[in-house]
């Protein structure tokens, strides 16, 4: 497909790619297209993803996957609690033969970076990824590099296992723009997984079915997409409402109104529309917003999880009109 930079592609055309990039994974991750998708619309959005589940699920296979089926540089971090931030970020060295110092770009300069295991790093190495992760740059001994785009982090968590890991603090778990759970397969899915990953590793066999430049195009023909004033108020209303639930002693920050918005808008476009529904904004609260809540002392008591309030408070906030465009 042939992809200008000067004029955005067309709905169908954004609708096609993505649909290669979505089978290229799905060679790869057998029975889980939600989660796909989901993955497909933090990409388009502009955001990162938070992959949190037990092991062996698939949570860096499907990162892997999707890197790989990207024609773009791709980094991987093992995160481990020896890393340091110079690490991730690059580090400037001495060079004898200038008699100056050279900055050593570290692994965040990709495209994609696949943060593996990412609470098993300190504190201090975790906000490492802060600045890049919000605005696209690194800034070491005083000099700012900016990061190319398009710039996504796929990072990958185990919430089970507690020994030995450092927990999210909340600024930077609400960088992440959605967490999602693999969830274990179906048992037709886990037999399928079988008979294809038996012999050899299908990822291997997979090759890149789009470029740099066509995820670009897709995603300012992304930001492109419409969005009405009552869709806007619709979802500063769901947001305004976890800051006012009694169950939650810590709602949702500005900052995941305008990734809720994104999102939205990359959903409607997966969808193949040039506007965004009330539809959109229900269908990514839970894994837009669940994952930047905290749970009041009561809530915890009676094991009220994030994700029903967030249930109960789309219900209940109310859902705007049509409107005329």
């Amino acid at each position: 497909m042939a992809v200008t930079h000067d004029v955005p592609p067309r709905l169908d055309d954004l609708v096609a790619t993505a649909h290669r990039i979505r089978e290229a994974i799905e060679s790869v991750i057998e029975g889980k297209s939600d989660v796909v998708r989901l993955t497909l619309t933090v990409l388009l959005a502009e955001g990162h993803l938070l992959i949190e589940d037990v092991p062996g699920v698939g949570k860096t296979m499907l990162a892997k996957a999707l890197a790989r089926s990207i024609d773009c540089p791709v980094r991987r971090v093992q995160f481990t609690p020896d890393l340091l931030p110079s690490d991730i970020t690059g580090v400037s060295a001495y060079n004898q033969q200038t008699r100056e110092f050279e900055f050593k770009p570290g692994p965040v300069f990709a495209n994609i970076v696949v943060g593996d295991e990412i609470n098993r790093a300190s504190p201090k190495t975790q906000s490492a990824l802060l600045e890049c992760m919000e605005e696209h740059q690194v800034t070491v001994d005083g000099v700012t590099y900016q990061l190319d785009a398009p710039f996504m982090v796929i990072a990958t968590q185990n919430p089970i296992e507690m020994e030995g890991t450092y927990p999210l603090p909340e600024a930077q778990r609400d960088r992440f723009t959605a967490r999602i759970a693999m969830g274990y397969p179906e048992p037709a899915a886990e037999l399928e997984m079988l008979d294809v990953h038996g012999s050899a590793s299908p990822i291997d066999k997979l090759e890149p079915v789009a470029t740099t430049a066509e995820v670009k195009a897709l995603i300012e023909a992304v930001r492109a997409i419409y969005v009405s004033q009552s869709i806007k108020r619709y979802a500063i209303d769901l947001v305004t409402a976890t800051r006012h639930s009694p169950d939650l002693r810590l709602g949702a920050s500005p900052r995941s109104t305008l990734q809720l918005v994104r999102a939205a808008r990359a959903h409607a476009a997966l969808a193949g529309r040039d506007y965004v529904i009330p539809d959109d904004l229900q269908a990514l609260s839970l894994p837009v917003l669940a994952h930047r809540l905290l749970p009041s002392v009561e809530a915890q008591g009676q094991r009220r999880l994030p994700e029903q309030v967030i249930t109960d408070l789309v219900r209940r906030v109310p859902v705007p009109e049509a409107q005329a465009r």
